[in-house]
Parts: C-alpha cells; structure tokens; sequence
C-alpha cells in the first residue's frame, strides 16, 4: 500500500519511485498513484499523524520534482479506512486536499475513487464541486458491493457522470470494480449509458 508517508522508509520510496518513472515512460503513461502507505502496526493514529505527515510531504515534494523533469504527473488517492485498509493513512479527500495545499505543486493532484469517498463521508455531490480543481484522475466502483456502476447499491451514476460533466471534468474515469461477470458483460453499463446519450460506440 505504498511508502509515501511512513517514517524510515524515505530511500525506499524514492527508489520505488524512479523504478514507477521508467515503467509510466515505458508505457506512456502520464499519471503515477503516490500511495501513502498504512499507519504502522500497533501505533496510535493521531499520535503518529503529525510524523507521518511531514514525511509524506517531503516524499511529495521530492516526488514532484522529479515527476516534473519528466512531464509526469503524480496522483494522491484517499483510500477508505472503514472496509478497504484500516491503517491506511490517507483516508479522506479532505486530508489530501490539505496537503496538496501544503505542498503547493501543479503537477501533484488529486485521484477521486467514488467507492472511496461514498464509504468514508458521503455527500458526493458537494465533495465533487469543492474537491474536483484538485482531481487528475477519476476511478469508479459501486457502494458496498464494489460492482460495476449498474450493479445494486448506493450510487446514481448517471447522476454523478451528469456532475462531473457539468462541473467540467475532462480526464479518464477508470474502472476499478470487480465485475459479476466477464469484462464485457461488466462494461455492459457503460454500452447502456451510451445509448442513453446518443453516443457512437466503437466500431459503429
């Protein structure tokens, strides 16, 4: 689950990250997933936060000076403590918003996994217009099952693609869910969602 924020592990992380550089390059892949990296086993989470975060902002600031020399972006994912990584330090799109802030560089951004969001604070619809300046990448999964988008549970995706539109998102939305079926039969939402919309499908 990463190395970014965990104390001792700096040499670490930064020898991770140039192995991510060569294989983003070798794939022309221009965003990297910066992960924080879990809360160490037995600490104390607020007494370890203060810490964890220094060290993080220190990789990060290191990460985007090299990610820059090569026209690379670096992603920070809230993941969710609640189901998906007890310990994981970063856990809210607050959180990461602060410290984007605090390490003030444009080629650091965002990535807003929804399943991640829905399960930690909800309240998608506000979360996504204050947090979406901040958001280089997109990932989608159905609440709680972790489905494809028209699989049951919690979420409106028609909704929530109508929001990001309308607030003028214009990157890739990934697929990071586990689907019931084959990978044709789970992207057969989005087939639907395009013949809602009037759009060409590929190979028509």
């Amino acid at each position: 689950m990463g190395l970014g924020a965990v104390p001792g592990r700096q040499a670490a992380f930064r020898d991770g990250l140039e192995q991510a550089v060569l294989y983003a390059k070798a794939l022309g892949c221009p965003r990297i997933h910066l992960m924080a990296g879990r809360v160490p086993q037995g600490a104390d989470r607020a007494a370890v936060r203060g810490e964890m975060e220094t060290v993080f902002l220190e990789n990060l600031r290191h990460a985007a000076g090299v990610l820059a020399q090569e026209n690379l972006v670096g992603l920070l994912e809230p993941i969710n403590t609640r189901i998906t990584d007890p310990r994981y330090f970063l856990d809210t799109p607050q959180q990461a918003a602060a410290i984007l802030e605090k390490v003030g560089r444009p080629n650091l951004q965002l990535q807003m996994d929804i399943f991640h969001w829905q399960i930690m604070d909800g309240n998608l619809t506000g979360n996504i217009r204050e947090f979406l300046p901040f958001v280089g990448h997109v990932q989608v999964a159905q609440v709680p099952g972790r489905g494809e988008p028209s699989s049951p549970g919690e979420l409106n995706f028609p909704y929530l693609f109508q929001l990001l539109e309308d607030e003028g998102y214009k990157g890739f939305v990934g697929c990071e869910y586990q689907p019931r079926g084959d990978t044709v039969e789970g992207l057969s939402w989005l087939r639907s969602y395009w013949d809602k919309r009037g759009h060409p499908q590929a190979g028509q």
